[in-house]
């Protein structure tokens, strides 16, 4: 359903994300992701494609994950080496909890992805968001695929000097990063002035009030849909009231 506005798409994953930082049970937790999950297929996410993409995320998250559980001491302890506990019942639980609340962010964040950038901040703008604002998301929203291509070229770069990033000890690797992320920011710095010069002749900010080639306008279905999202999120924190 590609037709869905972005607005409905937005407020679907504040009332996910806002459930999922204020329950901290597995079992309510697993409620939240499952229904993100109904969502995200509603919204025709790809979730192989998210997995592909978010590869290195997700083992860093499981990576959080077994540290912190491994670094809490509370509870009963499960893996002992000696006298130092390694695993504990509550750190395992904890870890969990963990792994469900960055799952339910993964998949909203997925889900904001199914909406274009122009139509997203179109939204925000009807919404009364001053310009200015929705203008900035824009231009970082268009400006990451770039940064992420000049890192690329940087690091292909690099390693065609025959310098193997995998192989360059943890010490070295900072100073390496340091030559890696130097050139980015001054390309930063250069592309927002050539921005900035190029709004100044376009006339931004000429005319107090502005007009959008592009006007969204939400049908039925988006009501309902933020009407049930609503009633849903309202019933299940009276249900659970007892768990916050």
């Amino acid at each position: 359903m590609n037709n869905i506005d972005p607005r409905t798409k937005l407020i679907q994953v504040l009332i996910l994300s806002t459930l999922a930082l204020i329950y901290n049970e597995i079992t309510l937790l697993s409620i939240i992701l499952f229904a993100a999950i109904m969502i995200a297929l509603i919204n025709n996410v790809n979730f192989i494609s998210v997995i592909i993409r978010l590869n290195k995320l997700l083992k860093i998250i499981f990576l959080i994950a077994l540290i912190q559980s491994s670094l809490t001491n509370m509870g009963n302890p499960i893996f002992k080496i000696g006298n130092f506990t390694i695993f504990t019942d509550y750190g395992i639980l904890k870890s969990f909890e963990f792994i469900l609340r960055m799952g339910i962010i993964i998949v909203s964040a997925a889900i904001i992805t199914t909406a274009s950038s122009r139509e997203m901040i179109q939204g925000l703008i009807q919404w009364n968001c001053p310009y200015e604002i929705a203008f900035m998301v824009s231009v970082a929203v268009r400006f990451l695929p770039i940064f992420k291509e000049e890192m690329t070229d940087i690091i292909t770069a690099i390693q065609l000097r025959g310098i193997d990033l995998k192989k360059v000890k943890l010490s070295k690797k900072f100073q390496v990063y340091k030559y890696i992320l130097t050139p980015i920011t001054v390309n930063s710095i250069m592309k927002a002035k050539e921005l900035a010069a190029a709004m100044e002749m376009r006339g931004f900010r000429a005319y107090s009030e502005r007009t959008s080639y592009l006007v969204l306008k939400m049908q039925k279905f988006d009501y309902i849909l933020i009407g049930l999202s609503i009633a849903a999120a309202l019933l299940f924190i009276i249900v659970t009231r007892g768990a916050l």
